[in-house]
């Protein structure tokens, strides 16, 4: 079955489960049953195949959005918490954040084959976020205040970057020029810059901010401030927030459509959606969802 309608895949963490949800109107089409509490989710560049963390079921789901089944699921004796993936452009690898073992694992892809193991040398590595031309991926972690950097043609993590207190959402600018980090202990965000990764500013945000997403025009930032149930908007030519948008309780994972005109905030501790306006910066609906929704991706319609 091939999507007639542009989708949202939600991850349902209390429900071991992902919806499928329509982005007109909300109707919910399945929901899939996956491993324990699933965290995040990376879609091949077709929007064909869904990979989704099963944090606490220590797998991974391989899922076909067509037919919105489950194919099959990779597991590791060593995953302890896997989180977020990452697909490299040309879909021959699938990276691989774990936390509690402080790896980043480095699968080939079709044929899901274990092509390396990398220690970050760091506490709690649990985000990936890749420059534009995907040449590096620079990773938050959460226990030692530091970003990492990948560097993709070797495979090696070559620096350690002081960033705030318990770094989790960044993101890298579509320029690559700069990149931000949210900083959760601190309720603010830096800004770094990508060639010397010295500081250019830091600016107070909403409470406990757990994740952050350029628009894709890249001339808003959106962090999902976790304890202060709503989203930062930022300005990026001023490196400034212009507006807090309330949304759900517990917001969460945050994904903007492709034409930059809608955002949609998983909150999880109301159990649904939040479809906030671009253009007025405004919540205009909300859909509802699983128990505990947080990851989300975006499916075109075919």
């Amino acid at each position: 079955m091939m999507a007639t309608a542009n989708q949202i895949l939600v991850l349902n963490k209390d429900e071991a489960s992902v919806s499928f949800i329509e982005t007109t109107g909300g109707k919910c089409l399945k929901v899939l049953a996956v491993g324990a509490h699933p965290h995040e989710v990376a879609l091949t560049s077709d929007h064909r195949t869904a990979y989704v963390s099963n944090a606490m079921g220590n797998s991974i789901s391989i899922i076909d959005t067509r037919t919105m089944e489950e194919l099959g699921r990779i597991k590791h004796e060593e995953f302890q918490f896997p989180h977020d993936i990452k697909i490299s452009p040309d879909g021959r690898k699938l990276y691989v954040a774990v936390t509690y073992a402080h790896k980043i694992f480095i699968y080939e892809r079709p044929s899901h084959t274990l092509l390396k193991i990398v220690p970050t040398g760091q506490r709690m590595s649990h985000m990936l976020s890749p420059s534009p031309d995907w040449r590096y991926l620079y990773i938050p972690n959460l226990g030692s205040d530091t970003l990492s950097r990948l560097d993709t043609e070797t495979d090696e993590i070559e620096m350690h970057i002081n960033v705030g207190k318990k770094p989790e959402g960044v993101a890298v600018h579509p320029s690559g020029e700069f990149l931000y980090v949210a900083n959760q202990d601190e309720n603010n965000f830096y800004v770094l810059s990508t060639k010397h990764h010295g500081v250019l500013a830091k600016h107070p945000i909403g409470e406990t901010p757990v994740r952050l997403v350029f628009s894709p025009d890249g001339k808003l930032a959106f962090t999902a401030n976790r304890n202060s149930h709503d989203v930062s908007v930022i300005d990026t030519q001023r490196h400034w927030e212009i507006k807090r948008i309330p949304v759900g309780r517990w917001p969460g994972g945050i994904v903007f459509d492709p034409t930059g005109m809608r955002a949609y905030v998983a909150n999880n501790k109301t159990n649904d959606v939040s479809v906030i306006d671009v253009q007025s910066l405004k919540e205009i609906t909300r859909f509802e969802t699983g128990i505990h929704p947080d990851g989300i991706g975006f499916i075109p319609a075919s």
